[in-house]
């Protein structure tokens, strides 16, 4: 008992000190463990940020390559404008200046002609007879009806005279003696249809010989003797070619520039080397609705009959001055349903499709009547799928004029 009270007073500062020293121990090792621990972390985060930071960013990169390939990438040019002054070569048609028909008044048989085709006539030389034996006798029955009416009407003047002078000693009455003026009034009415039914005959009669109505040369004939002919068909054909009409349709953009007294030029392929001086003397004055064309009329001297009339023709109008349109290249042009278009890239970089009016077409550049300015950029050779409203990039640098 003594013993183990004598021992235990000094065991106890040890058995601390032990606790102590494993306390210690263990924080060492805890804090060796925590900082190894914090190390494997890092590396790992390290390695982490290594592998994600290059990802990140080549996603970034091909996102933003993405972005840009997904503009189209389009070249402009910038419209100018077109020649102010030009000429304008049309086709013709030409025509005699004055050409008529003529044809049978009078039904019969051809008796003579005397002209044939590209014979020279002046107004009242005679072109054919015409046998009429039926008319003849028509005239005749005509002659003595009026015979006979003047026969009535001397008889029935004498009875009204004889009849007013009963009246006077109360012979006859009233009634008679009106009688015999009415029956006076009425022969007198006989004889004058009587003398137009003479005249209508001699007037038809006179129709059997036919006769020049104006000068000029016969382009037709149309009869031969014995020919059974009746009113209303074609004998001849006259035509003066000393002076010829020419007939044609200028354009809507053209026709400011035409007026009266316009001078043009007359070339036929015959002569290719000859040009023939014309002249604007009228216009229709209104647009041709189908055609969208004004007619004119010019007049050019034919005195040697070098033109013949009928004959395929072009009028050369020079020196046309008009406000200038504007010209693209025709490879700027999109034709679709609502007719031609051409792409605009604005100011925002956005592409506006605007409907244009097409003028005159010069093979690699077309006039543009309206729809752009001078200051639009226009895409050239645009893609078919191209819409209002899509964002483009310009590749190029319009050039200043474009080389018609």
């Amino acid at each position: 008992m003594n013993h183990s009270d004598s021992n235990g007073p000094a065991s106890l500062p040890a058995t601390a000190a032990a606790s102590r020293l494993d306390l210690e121990t263990s924080a060492a090792t805890g804090a060796r463990f925590g900082r190894w621990i914090f190390g494997v972390i890092v590396l790992v985060l390290a390695g982490l940020a290594a592998g994600a930071i290059p990802r990140l960013r080549h996603r970034a990169d091909l996102l933003r390559e993405t972005r840009e390939l997904s503009v189209p990438t389009v070249n402009i040019v910038m419209p100018v404008p077109g020649n102010s002054v030009s000429t304008l070569v049309l086709p013709t048609e030409v025509r005699a200046f004055m050409e008529a028909p003529i044809y049978a008044r009078a039904s019969g048989f051809v008796k003579k002609w005397y002209c044939d085709i590209g014979t020279a006539v002046k107004a009242g030389d005679p072109l054919a007879d015409i046998d009429t034996p039926e008319l003849d006798q028509e005239l005749t029955g005509a002659k003595a009806g009026l015979a006979q009416a003047d026969a009535a009407l001397a008889l029935a003047k004498t009875s009204a005279d004889r009849w007013a002078e009963l009246l006077k000693t109360s012979s006859v009455s009233d009634q008679e003696n009106a009688e015999k003026q009415a029956d006076l009034k009425l022969k007198v009415a006989n004889v004058d249809a009587a003398k137009a039914n003479v005249r209508r005959y001699e007037d038809l009669q006179s129709f059997t010989h036919v006769t020049a109505p104006f000068t000029g040369a016969l382009t037709a004939r149309d009869i031969d003797v014995g020919d059974l002919i009746s009113p209303g068909k074609e004998l001849f054909r006259l035509a003066d070619t000393t002076k010829l009409r020419v007939f044609v349709r200028v354009p809507q953009s053209a026709t400011p520039s035409i007026a009266n007294g316009l001078e043009a030029d007359l070339t036929v392929p015959e002569l290719p080397a000859r040009k023939f001086p014309a002249k604007v003397v009228r216009t229709a004055g209104a647009i041709d609705a189908t055609s969208r064309t004004l007619l004119a009329e010019l007049e050019v001297d034919n005195a040697n009959n070098e033109i013949l009339a009928g004959s395929y023709a072009q009028v050369s109008f020079g020196e046309l001055k008009r406000d200038p349109a504007m010209v693209l290249p025709s490879n700027c042009l999109l034709f679709r349903a609502e007719g031609p278009q051409v792409g605009v890239v604005g100011s925002d970089g956005k592409v506006d499709l605007r409907k244009v009016i097409l003028g005159r077409d010069y093979g690699r550049t077309l006039e543009i009547l309206s729809g752009v300015t001078g200051a639009d950029q226009v895409i050239i050779n645009p893609p078919d799928a191209l819409v209002s409203g899509v964002s483009v990039r310009i590749a190029n640098s319009p050039k200043p004029e474009i080389v018609k």
